[in-house]
């Protein structure tokens, strides 16, 4: 039981630790249309993939990638889970995956983070979905 209660308190200051000081204001989906989602999901795809040398078709391809694509994927999915606030559903559904598959991403980027030039990396690519999607108004 302390165990659990210490791992607990441990993952509470690392979200504490990694919360940017500042809450950029960030466009979210009115109603969250499906057409909205697509597209956040869609544009998301181009700039990680832009971001880290990918190429874009290749993350929307369904099915197995090569390993540097379903990383970028992987990262894609957790900043707008994280960022941008869609949920695992609308994110699954905007990346044509299942929603157990954004899950296994979002817990897989999250305890890579541990690694503190990966988590820079994480942290840039934040800041970057942040700053391209501040003053994107909704269509």
């Amino acid at each position: 039981m302390q165990a659990l209660q210490a791992r607990s308190s441990l993952q509470i200051r690392r979200q504490a630790d990694r919360q940017p000081h500042w809450q950029p204001k960030v466009w979210r989906p009115s109603g969250k249309r499906e057409e909205e989602i697509i597209e956040l999901c869609e544009c998301m795809i181009d700039v990680t993939a832009a971001l880290f040398s990918v190429s874009s078709k290749d993350m929307r391809k369904t099915g197995r990638t090569p390993f540097e694509v379903s990383r970028v994927r992987q990262i894609a999915m957790y900043v707008t889970h994280v960022v941008l606030g869609l949920s695992m559903n609308e994110v699954g559904r905007g990346f044509q995956r299942e929603r157990t598959t954004v899950l296994h991403a979002c817990h897989l980027i999250e305890d890579m983070r541990d690694d503190r030039d990966f988590d820079r990396i994480i942290a840039m690519t934040e800041r970057v979905a942040a700053a391209a999607f501040r003053n994107h108004e909704a269509a």
